[in-house]
């Protein structure tokens, strides 16, 4: 079987690490990378660091809006796909790589796989809602993370398509979390030179558009940050460097620690060995849970329903008195509690492709 799989942002080559080494044992896989997160720390350092093997296609393609950068990639896939002619096309998350993929393949009659399928936020403002209801209903084969993105697909009258697989980004942070230890990690600091990590330390990751497109959001959570017990690490992602670094000089923080982005072996030991985390990242709102770490999510939607539980992660408006009170809250652990599957969803997501190919084959 001959495997298309499209991948361009940083979650996306997290899943390919343990997906694309399942699927290469039997399986023939052209890898496409769209280009979308070009930074070489949000990029080829994951590719290194994680084995990926080398794209076979590399897009080169990112900036825009998200009608231009989609578009831009619908036609250039398009172009790989004719060529390569795939059984299937492989398809990850929610970002404008995966709608792109999937609308190609689509219209070129290829199969389309897409991992995290049935995932909502049930905000129609949210850009990667739009990709991921699109993708999901093109998609002749739907794989859930979680319980909740089937009940999701049923609700939309998808289930025939879909089954649940776990979540291949805990089976990467059962294998990879326990690579670095903190004493390794050698932080590059946005002001120039470089920092080791603190003893105890908060982890902040922040990105989004809506908390970073003006002094205002970001300020909030800067001035949460520095009202607390210890100071925080944030790798600063490329297009919000000057911002940061304009308000930690203006006002004088001194407890936030800005770096360049770091890669996943360094993310996911700074996760597992944090005091607690903030973040807008859907991923690592997961990556937090599997390290039964305190998340508070500056977001105004719920991305993982399974990780609001028991005050493990709560949702904060970009607001510091309301940030700090709720990292303040305790969380409960139930050890039993695991809704992303047992570590071993690329073995799933792989022999759910073997059958979907057969039952094509057999008509």
């Amino acid at each position: 079987m001959k495997i298309a799989t499209v991948v361009g942002a940083r979650p996306q080559f997290i899943k390919a690490a343990v997906v694309s080494h399942e699927l290469r044992k039997r399986h023939q896989e052209i890898l496409i990378h769209t280009g979308q997160h070009f930074d070489y720390n949000m990029s080829e350092q994951f590719f290194r660091e994680l084995d990926i093997p080398d794209p076979d296609y590399n897009l080169g393609i990112s900036g825009g809006t998200h009608g231009q950068m989609t578009g831009r990639m619908l036609a250039a896939i398009e172009e790989v796909l004719i060529k390569e002619q795939p059984d299937w096309v492989l398809v990850y998350g929610d970002t404008n790589s995966t709608l792109a993929a999937a609308l190609a393949a689509a219209k070129l009659h290829i199969p389309v796989c897409h991992v995290e399928a049935g995932a909502r936020v049930h905000n129609m403002t949210n850009p990667e809602e739009l990709n991921r209801i699109c993708t999901d209903h093109v998609s002749a084969l739907l794989l859930a993370s979680t319980g909740s993105g089937y009940d999701e697909m049923a609700n939309e009258g998808l289930q025939e398509r879909g089954r649940i697989v776990g979540d291949p980004m805990y089976d990467a942070f059962v294998e990879y979390s326990n690579k670095l230890q903190p004493a390794e990690i050698t932080l590059k600091l946005l002001t120039g030179g470089t920092a080791g990590v603190p003893e105890e330390y908060y982890y902040l990751t922040c990105h989004r558009e809506e908390n970073t497109n003006d002094d205002k959001d970001l300020l909030e959570i800067f001035n949460a940050a520095e009202r607390l017990d210890a100071p925080t690490v944030y790798p600063v992602h490329p297009r919000n460097k000057e911002r940061a670094v304009r308000l930690q000089k203006q006002y004088q923080f001194s407890k936030m620690i800005l770096t360049e982005p770091v890669g996943y072996l360094e993310s996911a030991c700074l996760v597992k060995n944090a005091k607690k985390i903030v973040t807008d990242s859907g991923g690592l709102q997961r990556e937090a849970f599997f390290a039964k770490k305190k998340c508070v999510t500056i977001l105004n939607f719920v991305c993982w329903p399974e990780t609001m539980v028991d005050n493990r992660n709560e949702l904060s408006r970009p607001l510091a008195d309301e940030i700090v009170e709720k990292l303040q809250h305790v969380q409960k652990i139930d050890d039993a509690y695991q809704p992303f599957g047992d570590g071993h969803s690329a073995i799933k997501i792989v022999k759910a492709l073997e059958e979907a190919q057969k039952e094509r084959t057999e008509k």
